[in-house]
């Protein structure tokens, strides 16, 4: 049996995309192999990691195989506090995994546990280059974090470096729940910010709809990390694939549940990035963008 555990209800799309890569390791849900899903669906950081490390403990006690987490660090941190001997699978792209203390290195993970890493802060700089192309006149930029994510202190301080590297100047806005983003958004207006990055958090994740609208009806130009922001309206995301690094994640497991130990297998790191653009909402901002950059991108939602 395998524990599924995520912070919240995962996207269909990621959910059958870890199906498929079970079903390449030669599993198939209902047939040799059973999942049992967990999600925690608290809203704020310390009530979600208490919560999910209980779920993780029901897997244990369970006797499952295999945990998979999935959702951003708070799952893995979870599982790994949990347990010492059960394998576990990760996804995350709100940490690197290895400052954020989950694996000892990415070739060599160690313990019981290894997984699959999405960058998401290192690509920090190169969303900053991004939105800087789009929006070329904003001399302020705003980067959105979750101050009770500990993890994101290192990519925010890389997204800042890079916005001053590029001659603009960086402030910071914090919401650690949906309930603060009309203040986050009030400050943003009132340092007349003119672009607006969102970094790697679950709850950002979560809230897409909601950020995506907050900054619609503000009139700000924001780029996310995950195509779903872009999908429920937002400008622009640039990231890894959500639904590949699932599907890798099954492949792993498969093959662990064939005997292999997650101490031999590195972490995995994605090698092509996703950029979406939606013209539907740089229209909506007046915004033109250029043809180069809609050459390069992956997807554009007219």
């Amino acid at each position: 049996m395998i524990g599924f555990l995520h912070t919240s209800t995962p996207p269909e799309d990621s959910r059958l995309a870890f199906i498929q890569g079970l079903s390449e390791a030669g599993y198939s849900e209902g047939q040799n192999i059973a999942i049992a899903y967990r999600f925690g669906e608290s809203r704020r950081v310390p009530s979600t990691l208490g919560r999910l490390t209980d779920l993780a403990n029901d897997l244990v006690q369970r006797g499952v195989d295999v945990i998979v987490t999935s959702g951003g660090s708070l799952a893995a941190q979870a599982a790994k506090k949990t347990t010492t001997t059960t394998p576990i699978v990760f996804i995350m792209g709100d940490a690197d995994p290895v400052q954020a203390g989950i694996v000892a290195g990415l070739s060599r993970p160690g313990g019981n546990i290894t997984g699959i890493s999405l960058l998401g802060g290192a690509l920090g700089p190169k969303r900053v280059e991004i939105l800087r192309e789009i929006v070329p006149g904003a001399t302020v930029v705003a980067v959105l974090v979750n101050p009770e994510n500990q993890n994101s202190a290192p990519f925010a301080n890389e997204v800042e470096a890079a916005i001053r590297a590029a001659g603009q100047r960086s402030m910071i806005l914090r919401a650690a729940s949906a309930g603060e983003f009309e203040h986050a958004f009030a400050l943003l207006l009132e340092q007349k910010a003119g672009a607006l990055i969102v970094t790697a958090d679950n709850t950002f994740t979560r809230e897409a709809a909601r950020l995506t609208e907050l900054a619609a009806r503000h009139r700000v130009p924001a780029i996310y990390q995950w195509r779903d922001f872009v999908t429920a309206g937002g400008l622009v995301s640039y990231g890894a694939s959500l639904a590949e690094a699932n599907r890798q994640a099954g492949v792993y497991t498969g093959r662990i549940l064939k005997g292999e130990k997650p101490a031999d297998l590195p972490v995995m790191q994605p090698i092509k990035f996703d950029l979406v653009i939606n013209l539907m909402a740089a229209r909506a901002l007046g915004l033109d963008v250029p043809p180069t950059l809609l050459a390069h991108a992956d997807e554009v939602i007219e």
